[in-house]
């Protein structure tokens, strides 16, 4: 019964964050957080923007409602037992989860099967390619990736919009 309400609890946190950009903004930096750590303030906006559009914190006073938002991220973090923390370090700077990986176990396996299907003669091809090449062709496929993720959201938002 328990997952069942967990689930319910979901269904109805995506049909909230698709009619309000609050719970949207909130839904990504926690999605974000479960899979990642040691993300600054300017890499989880630029990560959220990615999902919902650059401006999307507002353009006056963007700082206090990143703030505001991480502030019940947090909570919800807590709620689920784990404590967010901010390291202020220089190696690792940016939020994170005490008692966690850099990386969520999850995220670690879908690394590792992408790595295992990297094309040895591709890889050859890329190293032959200059630095800045290599960083544009970076850029590109990031982009279309971030292209072919925001129209998933769009198509699931309109199916169930």
């Amino acid at each position: 019964m328990e997952r069942k309400l967990q689930q319910e609890y979901l269904v109805l946190l995506v049909d909230a964050a698709s009619r309000d950009l609050v719970t949207a903004r909130r839904k990504h930096l926690l999605e974000i957080l479960v899979h990642e750590r040691y993300l600054t303030r300017a890499q989880l906006c630029y990560r959220v923007e990615g999902f919902l559009g650059k401006g999307c914190f507002g353009a006056s006073a963007w700082e206090d409602v990143f703030y505001r938002d991480m502030r019940v991220v947090k909570k919800a973090f807590q709620a689920a037992g784990y404590d967010m923390a901010y390291s202020r370090k220089n190696n690792r700077p940016g939020y994170y989860l005490r008692g966690q990986g850099a990386i969520s176990p999850e995220l670690a396996k879908r690394i590792a099967g992408s790595v295992a299907d990297v094309d040895s003669q591709q890889m050859a091809v890329t190293r032959k390619l200059t630095p800045a090449d290599r960083v544009q062709q970076g850029f590109s496929m990031t982009d279309l990736a971030f292209r072919v993720d925001r129209y998933r959201q769009q198509k699931r938002q309109s199916a169930h919009g």
